[in-house]
């Protein structure tokens, strides 16, 4: 799905997409946040690509809500190149960015990367929000990293390893292998998130694997450090 306010920006990148059938096609445009959110409830897009700001309203302060659906990645095309609103957007739940001044061919890449379950972030944002969240692991006290896991209920403990092994799924698609619901994955992850003081799952994996909660194995970790890197 397009979230784009300008109509020739909307008319080319939907070309671009459309251009690439049947590997992938638009399902639906939306000018305005309102028809964006409405768009994503009802389409379940496998990725949003969208503009920042839509007529002088910022996306990012309802970017979690469109990302409610359990389903959608977000990929965010922006002209902004302000550090703080795009690590912002990192956190509330973007898998990518993209500055516009890209080429088709990277659009159409970045798309693939993030439907795959990748993530499309250049050096200089994956270090400063990785090394944020890292710095947030390494303040945590005064209540100590053992404390916190001993928290955690195994079923609990389960659920953190699987969403570490399966990073790049969406919430349903972990619930599945779980065999339970996407709502009853939803209550524990609140419950982990709470008790491990940590704000989603991006920041559970980093927590997870910092201090030695869940061990990933060689293959998974090499994987996910070349999600990191954008190969």
């Amino acid at each position: 799905m397009l979230v784009e306010d300008h109509q020739t920006m909307l008319w080319g990148l939907q070309t671009l997409v459309d251009a690439e059938r049947p590997r992938m096609a638009v399902v639906g445009t939306a000018r305005s946040c309102a028809e964006a959110l409405a768009g994503a409830a009802q389409l379940l897009p496998d990725v949003i690509l969208l503009d920042l700001d839509l007529a002088g309203v910022s996306t990012v302060e309802f970017l979690p809500e469109l990302l409610a659906n359990g389903v959608s990645r977000a990929l965010v095309l922006t002209a902004a190149h302000d550090p703080e609103l795009l690590d912002l957007a990192v956190r509330r739940g973007a898998r990518g960015i993209l500055h516009k001044e890209v080429t088709a061919e990277q659009v159409i890449k970045a798309i693939a990367k993030i439907h795959g379950g990748e993530l499309w972030f250049d050096a200089g944002t994956m270090e400063r929000v990785f090394g944020q969240m890292l710095g947030w692991c390494r303040a945590l006290r005064p209540d100590p990293p053992a404390e916190k896991h001993a928290a955690l209920t195994a079923r609990e403990r389960a659920i953190v390893s699987a969403a570490v092994e399966h990073s790049g799924s969406a919430n349903h698609e972990v619930a599945r292998r779980l065999f339970i619901s996407e709502h009853t994955l939803r209550n524990h992850l609140s419950s982990i998130y709470r008790k491990l003081d940590v704000p989603n799952r991006l920041g559970m994996y980093v927590y997870a694997i910092r201090h030695g909660l869940v061990q990933p194995q060689p293959d998974q970790a090499a994987r996910h450090h070349q999600r990191l890197n954008g190969h």
